[in-house]
């Protein structure tokens, strides 16, 4: 019993200094990522993705890599995208942009396993991307994709309302201390999302590094056959992610103990990409489009990730970058005043800064169009919310279906107090001045623009509309009414 103790503290110890090892990056990563999600306009994002193109499949990539690398609200985003008429394939790419060509996992890359691993997200990633862009059209079928935007509109709670833009007003620009504060509230809230998979990854990846022996990573993974080596190992490593239940940047620890043990350069390379087809998110996949269309997912997914990787690796043989040392770049195993210490003294006074500042914007968020995923912690734009729920006129937002279930879950302890969910039927959406109906109850009333519930008390400001007052959420909903009722 003892024993068993001692290694669990040894494993526990390596994880520890895993995380010290890379805190620092993950500081920086989230904190530059907070501010090109804060800063860069969403609406370009839903208008411009209708086809599948070379310059559609450019900008999807573009827009995927200055968006959150968690993989959960990736998927959401995308759905959302895809419902309000962006085409599938290109919305695939901008998912698999948003989690495997962003600066947090490339500078964990960096810190972890080394310069020639970041390089190689860069490299594999827009392989991948030109891949699907070429087999997608054919693989993802008309009949299959039409039937998923029917699934996907049934469950889109803003389909059919119209999106203001609040990343591309002055007052949020990155000039000012407001749009600096909603950037700090993006990087904490991905921060605070990614917790349980940063954690697991640490933990099992240390555990991995001190108890697995070589000896079973090459029962595993082939070694000594050439290129059948490099082939089976790449084949391999997406269905280790499958089973493992980490994805995002949480995989980059992970990725580090296998490729301690022994599995190829490729093989680590399609590991690392193969996040999106983790267990949890195929099971998204299948909520939001169905079986069909889901296997078809995970199979071009997996095509595509395992030659992405093999292809990278070639090109790294070639020109001689495969790095030879496999040891984890871990540089000390205790405390010392070394350059890792220095660095993560300056990205604690970056994290406080940025704590700080995304204190200040709470204060901001709902008068700006905000709120923030009451699961996950995730800040969500109002308007671009994938998911509502309401309790006692209450109104929630959430980043993804899977926090509303969670939220559902955890407050549905009876008839009074279970959530209601907020659908597509329940959005009042404004037309010549008329008003759909809405299953709120009578007490409370919803913003026509960006759909959220409030009361009079609650709400900034109101407009008369056939004698009947019409509350808002902020000045720009109301302005946004008034340019309407003119172009009407």
């Amino acid at each position: 019993m003892e024993h068993v103790v001692i290694e669990i503290a040894r494993s526990l110890r390596k994880s520890g200094f895993m995380l010290w090892e890379t805190l620092w990056a993950l500081i920086v990563g989230f904190s530059l990522s907070g501010a090109v999600q804060a800063f860069v306009s969403k609406d370009q994002m839903q208008s411009r993705l209708g086809d599948h193109r070379p310059r559609t499949v450019a900008r999807a990539a573009g827009y995927g890599m200055v968006s959150s690398s968690c993989s959960y609200a990736a998927s959401a985003m995308s759905k959302s995208l895809f419902a309000r008429g962006a085409d599938f394939t290109s919305a695939m790419i901008f998912m698999i942009a948003s989690t495997n060509l962003v600066v947090e996992l490339g500078v964990v890359l960096l810190v972890l396993l080394g310069w020639q691993f970041a390089v190689a997200e860069f490299v594999g990633g827009p392989i991948m991307i030109v891949l699907l862009s070429l087999v997608g059209a054919s693989v993802f079928s008309a009949a299959l994709v039409s039937r998923a935007r029917q699934r996907v509109l049934a469950m889109s709670p803003d389909h059919g309302v119209t999106h203001d833009d609040t990343a591309s007003s002055p007052e949020h620009s990155a000039r000012t201390l407001t749009g600096w504060s909603n950037a700090s509230t993006y990087a904490v809230a991905d921060a605070t999302m990614l917790r349980r998979e940063l954690l697991i990854g640490y933990v099992v990846a240390g555990f991995l590094a001190v108890l697995v022996p070589t000896s079973w990573w090459g029962d595993v993974f082939l070694r000594g056959h050439g290129n059948w080596t490099s082939v089976e190992n790449a084949l391999v490593g997406p269905l280790i992610a499958v089973v493992s239940w980490v994805c995002s940047v949480g995989n980059v620890p992970l990725a580090a103990a296998l490729w301690h043990g022994g599995i190829s350069f490729g093989g680590v390379i399609a590991f690392i990409f193969a996040d999106l087809i983790a267990m949890p998110l195929i099971l998204i996949y299948r909520k939001f489009y169905g079986d069909a269309l889901t296997l078809r997912i995970v199979g071009v997914f997996y095509a595509v990730m395992v030659v992405a990787g093999l292809t990278t690796e070639m090109l790294f043989r070639s020109t001689g970058l495969i790095p030879t040392s496999r040891i984890l770049h871990v540089s000390a195993e205790r405390l010392s005043w070394n350059y890792t210490t220095y660095l993560n003294i300056v990205a604690f006074v970056v994290a406080a800064a940025v704590w700080s500042l995304a204190r200040r914007g709470r204060h901001l968020r709902e008068a700006s169009g905000y709120a923030i995923d009451p699961v996950c912690q995730m800040q969500v734009r109002i308007a671009d919310a994938p998911a509502r729920a309401s309790v006692h006129g209450q109104s929630y937002y959430f980043c993804s279906d899977r926090c509303r279930e969670r939220f559902i879950a955890d407050h549905a302890d009876g008839d009074e107090s279970a959530p209601t969910v907020i659908s597509p039927s329940t959005m009042v959406e404004r037309t010549h001045g008329t008003a759909a109906a809405t299953s709120e109850p009578k007490s409370d009333f919803i913003d026509p623009i960006c759909g959220m519930s409030l009361t009079p008390d609650t709400s900034t400001d109101q407009r008369p509309s056939g004698g009947v007052p019409v509350y808002f959420c902020s000045s720009q909903c109301a302005k946004e009414f008034d340019a309407r009722d003119r172009a009407h």
